[in-house]
């Protein structure tokens, strides 16, 4: 029987960072430059005065801190909110590409594979910057990888969704070795005018190298015991940013092109369903949630987050049971989990299970459970 192990992960993180207070004053200063704009408007009550937004509400909201992006003086300068990236030629390195070769190389590293080694490469996120050629093959090319490459996109679910997939292709002979990068430029398609949400988002970059057991050498190593991911289509999140956009003539700069969701719904439809997922997945392994020393889960939302592990373990979590990196990263999408699990793992000792678990828009989730080797 194969045995497919994680072997190494790597991490890029953007230099930039802005915290609470920062990004509070740039939306703060925006609102006033909005209601003395419309001022006329609000005072004959066609028009509602927009309202401040504070770091008390965004922690109180959401537990987070800070975020690391890509650019921050685009997105705290009251005449723009929006992170400001160059343009790159074509014969120049994509945005992603360079994120995810600098994650990979940390991942390989660790990992003691070789990048020739490595025969599937997929690029996993919630936006890719371009339909084609695919950021995978780049990514391939970059690194000097063999074998084949593909992008794959389930929203913050993408790593789970393709750990499962690199497994599989693992399991049935197919690939020896697999190079999972979880690019999340999230800042790109956040509206920064939005006070419900223009706190969630930060940029980050994960990598993960699988292994058939018989080919690894690390000494570190994380066995998937099994996957398991679910898909329930809603409209709670969403984003309408498409090539179709142009043919049926909508605008491009509308609020439905970036991200909205219905924060409220998503609570109270997607915990249950991610409880209710990791419990049946220990239970089709025999397992419960008493036998969990980590959940590493995807980094939304505290109050979501410590809900699903209260459900599943039976009792009040704690900060090593389930570990939290939205303080400082914000919600990175797909690559929440796999950050927590890259920072949160190294006190673990042989025998020890652990669930890796992403939830997000579709609604899809995704759980991992992993055995220290």
């Amino acid at each position: 029987m194969t045995h497919v192990v994680i072997t190494g992960t790597g991490l890029f993180t953007p230099e930039h960072a802005i915290d609470n207070a920062s990004l509070v004053e740039a939306f703060n200063a925006w609102v006033d430059t909005q209601n003395a704009d419309y001022a006329e408007e609000i005072a004959r009550g066609e028009r509602v005065p927009l309202a401040h937004s504070s770091s008390e509400f965004i922690e109180k909201a959401s537990g987070i801190k800070s975020r690391y992006v890509l650019d921050a003086s685009g997105i705290l300068d009251p005449a723009r909110m929006r992170p400001k990236l160059p343009l790159r030629g074509n014969d120049e390195p994509s945005i992603q590409c360079e994120m995810a070769t600098q994650a990979a190389h940390q991942a390989l590293a660790n990992a003691q594979v070789d990048p020739g080694d490595i025969e599937l490469v997929i690029v996993a996120c919630s936006n890719l910057e371009r339909a084609y050629p695919a950021l995978a093959v780049e990514v391939q090319q970059a690194l000097g990888t063999g074998g084949y490459g593909f992008d794959m996109n389930v929203a913050c679910s993408s790593a789970t969704f393709a750990l499962e997939t690199a497994a599989n292709a693992i399991a049935s002979g197919s690939v020896k070795r697999a190079l999972i990068v979880n690019p999340e430029i999230c800042s790109a398609h956040l509206n920064f005018t939005d006070r419900d949400s223009h706190f969630i988002f930060g940029d980050a970059c994960t990598a993960m190298v699988l292994e058939n057991s018989n080919c690894a050498v690390a000494e570190e190593r994380f066995e998937v015991l099994g996957t398991r991911l679910v898909t329930k289509f809603s409209n709670a999140i969403r984003n309408n940013a498409g090539f179709l956009n142009r043919v049926t003539d909508s605008d491009p700069l509308a609020l439905d092109k970036l991200f909205v969701q219905e924060g409220r719904r998503v609570f109270r439809e997607v915990c249950p369903m991610v409880a209710q997922l990791i419990l049946n997945h220990l239970a089709s392994l025999e397992l419960s949630g008493s036998d969990l020393k980590r959940m590493w889960l995807h980094q939304a939302n505290q109050h979501m987050n410590d809900l699903i592990a209260r459900k599943v373990l039976g009792a009040e979590p704690s900060k090593t049971q389930a570990p939290i990196i939205l303080d400082r990263y914000a919600n990175t999408s797909s690559a929440g989990s796999i950050i927590a699990f890259h920072l949160h793992r190294e006190n673990l000792v042989e025998g020890d299970i652990g669930v890796i678990c992403s939830f997000g828009a579709g609604y899809s989730a995704g759980s991992v459970v992993v055995r220290r080797q």
